[in-house]
This record gives C-alpha cells, structure tokens and sequence, in this order.
C-alpha cells in the first residue's frame, strides 16, 4: 500500500472533472450508444468498434454487415426531428475524415463497400435506424 506524503501547507487544486452537466450528457451520450448497439446486433451487424477515436475525429460505432463496413453516428435528442437535424455538414466531414483514418488503419477494410448511417434515440421509444443517412462523398 502506498501512501500519499504531502508538504505541510501544500493545497490540493481543485478538482478539474467536468461540470456536472458535462456528466450527465456523457451519461445519456453512452445510454444512447448502447441503446443503437442492441438494435444493430438485433439487425444482425457485427460492432468492430465503439467510440473510436482518431486525430481527425470519433466515430461512435463501426460495424460489419454483408460485407458493408457503416459508420454509425448516434444522436440522441427529446425528438426524432431534433435528433435528425442535429447531424450537421460539419460533422459528416469530420465524420468521412474518421472513416477515412480507420480505413487506412484497417487495410483489409478499404475494398469493402462503405456506408454511413445514423440512429436517432429518443426517450421511451425504440431507436430508429437510419440507413445512408449521408453520401460518403464530400
């Protein structure tokens, strides 16, 4: 065991986690990601990732299905309407540049064919799984 010795009249800094909203909609963030993994595994798509990250950006979640790679961006908003629009320009750039770093990460997936959806979650209501939700091409 090792204890922590401190100088007398030493302060600690306060703790610099994030605020507690910050909290709560990571919480409801990681809520919404599994709530659209249980829908893709009941679709039958095999998840190759969560959460990944690259210099250039995160992808929520990648998956596998007949031979398609799709990156999966999860929105969770009070509507589906909000939840849809919430997917911006921008972020489907930064998006197409994650998927672009994990395709040259992962060499034996560049031949596949490539998609990328989104699935809105909303509370009390089962995910909607939006297939193609944007072009791969810029």
């Amino acid at each position: 065991m090792t204890r922590r010795i401190e100088r007398p009249g030493a302060t600690r800094a306060p703790s610099s986690g994030p605020n507690p909203e910050r909290r709560a909609a990571l919480r409801r963030g990681l809520s919404a990601e599994t709530r659209a993994v249980v829908l893709l595994l009941l679709k039958g798509y095999r998840i190759l990732a969560r959460r990944w990250q690259s210099p250039v950006g995160e992808i929520d979640i990648v998956a596998r299905r007949r031979g398609v790679l799709v990156f999966v961006e999860v929105k969770a908003r009070a509507g589906l309407d909000a939840a849809a629009e919430a997917l911006s320009g921008r972020q489907q750039r930064r998006i197409r540049a994650a998927a672009a770093a994990w395709l040259a990460g992962h060499p034996e997936d560049a031949s596949r064919e490539i998609r990328f959806d989104a699935v809105l979650v909303t509370p009390r209501r089962w995910p909607r799984h939006i297939i193609a939700a944007f072009d791969a091409t810029p």
